[in-house]
């Protein structure tokens, strides 16, 4: 399959309704927009076009919401946000489906001290991993760390069997500076990998996350969604199981196995070879969110 190479939206527009789009990567880095990411959404609304902010963030949707406000991303540029962190809100607060509904109510916390609130409202309480019915990762304490710190408490949790809830598949996102920074996936990995413990998902690929934007697009078909997001495991991986088009976004995370600077773009067969490593091809590829 070869990829089709596009420099903006606009030149495939004709192709779709709506837009299931990710955040990290794509609009942002996680501090700032990137340059014309705002003025690209405005130009989707006056197309007529849908879109939906779909993020791994851990984090409530209505956090996301504000923190893309005080970017300059106000509401009127998008319908509406799914955050895997919301979806780890509803399923905790629930209780509904196992292993949710005879979950104790004690969680060994691991993550950043600004998602610590996640579960705000609800009746849960963090405790030490001898106390702990379960683990919540949101992702790292710091941007710098690495996955050793984060080996005891894991090796500990597991010895004592606890169910890992990470709140973003994640494993890597990358700040326009090119500093690369652990996400919540990496650390639920090494605790499946390595100590052979449960983890229960929430966000890109799994498919939950995508029955909420269907809802939200109702009367939009499958054919006419496209996806795009900076992720092969997660945003096109993802979005290419449930049928979606997807379009890659090379400015993010990929920028630097491809040796690209922002804005770039990398030759069509290096690009390929490297998705063909991940048993993953997107249709189509962008250099950066542009209109």
């Amino acid at each position: 399959m070869t990829i089709a190479f596009h420099d903006r939206l606009s030149a495939i527009e004709d192709r779709f309704d709506a837009l299931i789009l990710d955040l990290w990567g794509v609009v942002m880095d996680g501090t700032d927009p990137y340059p014309g990411a705002a003025d690209c959404l405005r130009a989707l609304r006056r197309a007529g076009k849908r879109v939906v902010l779909l993020s791994n963030a851990p984090r409530r949707e209505s956090v996301v919401a504000e923190r893309l406000a005080g970017m300059g991303i106000g509401r009127d540029l998008y319908d509406h946000i799914v955050s895997s962190g919301e979806a780890s809100y509803q399923a905790l607060a629930r209780r509904d489906r196992p292993p949710f509904d005879t979950l104790g109510r004690r969680y060994l916390y691991m993550g950043p001290e600004r998602d610590r609130g996640l579960l705000d409202g609800l009746d849960y309480e963090a405790a030490p991993v001898d106390r702990a019915d379960f683990v919540l990762v949101t992702g790292v304490v710091d941007d710098s760390d690495g996955l050793d710190r984060y080996h005891g408490d894991l090796a500990a949790a597991a010895a004592r069997h606890l169910p890992l809830v990470c709140t973003n598949p994640d494993r890597v996102v990358v700040r326009q500076s090119g500093q690369r920074v652990l996400c919540a996936g990496a650390q639920a990995a090494l605790y499946e990998d390595e100590f052979g413990g449960a983890v229960h998902y929430f966000g890109k690929p799994h498919p939950g996350v995508y029955e909420v934007c269907f809802e939200i697009l109702e009367g939009v078909s499958r054919a006419r969604i496209l996806a795009v997001g900076d992720n092969l495991e997660t945003d096109i991986r993802g979005a290419a199981a449930l049928g979606l088009g997807t379009v890659l976004v090379q400015g993010g995370v990929l920028a630097e196995p491809l040796g690209l600077a922002w804005g770039e773009s990398a030759p069509l067969d290096r690009l390929e070879a490297l998705c063909a490593g991940h048993g993953v091809m997107p249709e189509a590829t962008i250099p950066v969110l542009a209109w």
